[in-house]
């Protein structure tokens, strides 16, 4: 009876953990424009994140991007960050590009690892939005990838502790 009840327990913690690494999986967006869009703004807002370790707010930029710069991060990212880790998959950095006058957005730059999307490029998806959605660039970017490419783990923003 107590091998029984020690299979079945077992059985149900194990299908319990696969349920939730089934639904951790399914909460991550997919690598289609509208729909990761629709990810950040509205399903997981980015604005609800947190910013990227010792960048707490606007800082100055360079182009491509805007003058002036605000760094989101998920969980998955602001851990890996924290540790001085490379982002692991499932992480995703929403970058805000702001005009000179540091109030103007002028796009929405996002970075998302997805393992097996691109591994020439670090598997990460790029994406370049307008301040209202629309589909600017996105996908496996030409530019963004033979920039950031110079970038440890295709990023140029340290790891730091706050």
């Amino acid at each position: 009876m107590k091998k029984r009840v020690s299979r079945v327990t077992l059985f149900w913690s194990t299908m319990a953990f696969a349920a939730c690494l089934i639904l951790a999986a399914e909460q991550l967006p997919s690598t289609n424009p509208t729909d990761f869009w629709t990810y950040i703004s509205k399903t997981n807002p980015y604005k609800s994140w947190q910013h990227w370790p010792g960048f707490p707010g606007k800082y100055p930029g360079t182009s491509p991007h805007g003058a002036f710069l605000e760094l989101y991060v998920n969980d998955i990212a602001l851990k890996a960050a924290k540790a001085g880790e490379d982002r692991p998959y499932g992480a995703i950095l929403v970058k805000e590009n702001d005009g000179k006058d540091k109030t103007t957005l002028m796009s929405i730059t996002p970075m998302y690892k997805d393992q097996g999307y691109n591994p020439g490029a670090g598997d990460w998806y790029w994406a370049k939005y307008s301040p209202t959605g629309t589909v600017m660039a996105a996908g496996k970017v030409d530019s963004c990838i033979n920039c950031h490419r110079e970038g440890k783990d295709f990023l140029f923003t340290p790891a730091r502790q706050e």
